[in-house]
């Protein structure tokens, strides 16, 4: 259990532990009713904390949820598509309304800035009339201002005193008033009272005219338009003056704006209120069209009608572009499934391909390939174990050439064999006859590789094979001629027709220092005798190609410190960069300097020069060398 609550605190992160430590310190001072200011502290600190851990998990969710490429593309066509839609929408009806509600309110203002311009116009009037006319000028201005405002108080000062109505116990205003209109607070009661006002002082008269303005006023000042108040100082009443719906995107809308208030006894400290009105945009537009309303709720059901159609447009393009996704993303998945499969070593695994289109091409192309992977794998693991078996050819070849030289006074042999891949074509061999003589030979099969090498080993076999079967019988009763023969036909008899052998094979006596020879088809080895080198002729053709072919045998004698070079065309012809070959001349002239050289290091030295000829460290071909020196 121990183990348990161990890796699920290793699990957690850094926040969820530091949350964890707060709710436990919190809880602690909680139960023990001690630091109440720890207390608050600990109970913040875990409130951020867990907080904190919400937004860590819901980033790692959405981490999660995007995780997949078609989530990703659908979230990313959201907010490149969808919510920049939502937005215009939004700020167009933001717009909307609040352009409608300001054309409410401008009309309402609009409305009673005319009726309080229409209360100074009579106290200009009255102001300036003559001596003794005040009151015949006042009835005629009594309707005009009842139009505007019924409920009204009109008081002339000056050269007498005048009052409408004649209970109106109006005072003046202080004399700090000029000539004026606008809204204006005033005393009334126990409570400042809204006026609308006009103050005009001309002639030695003052005119005063106030009236009272009411939520009712407000709303009246334009019919059906809605609701209008002006906040502080005017009250809704509990009768709703919105109209009503039209149809359902008749939606209600409401204006604001600021208007300055005077003070009746502070003229220079005016104070701030709202005008608000509420209303609906079949309203509004109603005003605004006039008699031609119906066109007004035709372009507005217009409007809507684009509205609409653009969010049909919207959606179906929505629709149109998660198929899109789902399309494109569903290749990728099944890709992503086939490459899965792949790594886990399935190359049977296919992907369906579905479409003609480029992602269909795509998905066609890794089945292809992994199609073609799946061959690669077979060719790879035949070619490690065709490595494998060369590499056993290798070793087995390694033991079919001499390891060990047959030791007789007067000759020395020395051979090397430096195949061009792993097993080689050429051959060369030593073996003892009797106490007092020994054959070698070399030679060189047609082609390369291990068909070559087989063929090399099969030679081997057949010379070894006479030699054994004749070494009773002494070196007189051996001929290179018969035995050249007798390989002749026995490879014609067990080998295709195009595999054949340049050979040369050789029997030294060391009674008579003489060395007999057969060449059938090899490349004439060289003998440098003192200064001079000499070449053994062909004395017949290859073997294995002719089942008649004959053969000769020459004799010549080896004087003491003759050199006889044997080699395979490995030695002379291969090619610098300018296409050159390297040439018996020049074989002759390294055998003629390093003649006095040790035959491991003449034949070291030939092959050095052959490599730095051809400028590669990769050989043409398979380079092979027999130093037989007269000691």
């Amino acid at each position: 259990m121990r183990k348990g609550y161990g890796a699920i605190w290793r699990r957690l992160g850094r926040i969820e532990k530091a949350f964890l430590v707060f709710a436990a310190v919190y809880g602690l001072l909680y139960f023990t009713r001690v630091a109440p200011t720890v207390q608050l502290l600990a109970a913040l600190g875990a409130l951020i904390l867990v907080l904190l851990a919400l937004f860590k998990l819901a980033r790692r969710g959405m981490r999660k949820a995007i995780w997949r490429l078609r989530n990703r593309l659908i979230v990313a066509y959201l907010f490149i598509a969808v919510v920049p839609i939502i937005l215009i929408v939004a700020l167009v009806a933001i717009a909307g309304y609040a352009v409608i509600g300001q054309m409410a309110v401008y009309l309402v203002n609009t409305e009673l800035s005319h009726r309080m311009s229409g209360l100074l116009r009579p106290a200009e009037a009255l102001a300036r009339v003559p001596i003794g006319e005040p009151e015949q000028t006042l009835r005629r201005f009594v309707p005009m201002i009842q139009n505007g405002f019924p409920q009204f108080e009109l008081l002339i000062g000056g050269h007498e005193d005048l009052r409408y109505p004649p209970e109106s116990r109006l005072d003046p205003p202080p004399p700090a008033w000029k000539r004026t209109s606008g809204l204006i607070l005033k005393k009334g009661g126990n409570e400042d009272r809204l006026y609308a006002w006009a103050h005009e002082v001309a002639n030695g008269n003052e005119v005063t005219i106030l009236a009272p303005v009411t939520h009712e006023l407000l709303a009246g000042l334009i019919p059906q338009l809605g609701d209008a108040n002006l906040v502080p100082y005017t009250k809704r009443g509990r009768e709703n003056r919105v109209p009503g719906k039209v149809n359902a995107f008749d939606f209600e809308v409401a204006g604001v704006v600021p208007l300055q208030v005077a003070s009746w006894d502070s003229p220079q400290h005016p104070t701030d209120a709202l005008l608000l009105v509420n209303s609906r945009v079949s309203a509004v537009l109603g005003m605004v069209f006039g008699e031609k309303l119906e066109l007004g709720e035709g372009m507005l059901a217009v409007f809507i009608a684009v509205v609409i159609l653009f969010l049909i447009v919207e959606m179906v393009s929505l629709v149109a572009g998660i198929q899109l996704s789902r399309s494109m993303t569903g290749a990728v998945h099944e890709l992503y499934e086939g490459t899965q499969h792949v790594k886990e070593g399935d190359f049977l695994y296919r992907i369906p391909v579905k479409g003609n289109d480029q992602l269909a091409e795509l998905s066609a192309s890794f089945n292809t390939m992994t199609e073609n992977l799946g061959q690669l794998i077979v060719v790879a693991k035949e070619k490690e174990r065709l490595e494998s078996e060369l590499e056993i050819a290798r070793e087995v070849q390694s033991q079919l050439f001499p390891k060990d030289v047959p030791y007789i006074k007067t000759l020395e042999l020395k051979g090397l064999c430096s195949p061009a891949r792993v097993v080689s074509g050429d051959y060369y061999d030593f073996m003892q006859v009797s106490d007092g003589a020994l054959a070698f030979a070399i030679g060189d099969v047609a082609g390369k590789g291990i068909s070559a090498a087989l063929l090399m080993a099969t030679i081997q076999s057949a010379m070894r094979s006479q030699l054994s079967r004749s070494n009773g019988d002494g070196l007189h009763r051996l001929s290179t001629a018969t035995m050249v023969s007798n390989l002749n036909q026995q490879l014609y008899a067990t080998t295709s027709l195009e595999k054949y052998a340049t050979f040369y094979f050789a029997l030294y006596d060391e009674a008579t220092h003489a060395l007999t020879y057969t060449n059938a088809g090899h490349l004439p080895p060289m003998l440098l005798r003192g200064s001079d080198v000499q070449t053994m002729d062909s004395t017949g053709t290859v073997v294995g190609a002719f089942p008649f072919a004959t053969y000769e045998e020459k004799t010549v004698p080896l004087e003491h410190g003759d050199i006889l070079l044997a080699y395979t065309d490995g030695i002379v012809e291969p090619e610098n960069v300018y296409g050159e070959v390297f040439g018996e001349d020049r074989l002759k002239e390294l055998l003629i300097k390093h003649a006095h050289a040790d035959s491991s290091e003449l034949i070291a030295r030939t092959m050095e020069a052959v490599v730095h000829w051809t400028g590669s460290s990769e050989l043409q071909d398979d380079m092979t060398m027999v130093v037989a020196r007269r000691i």
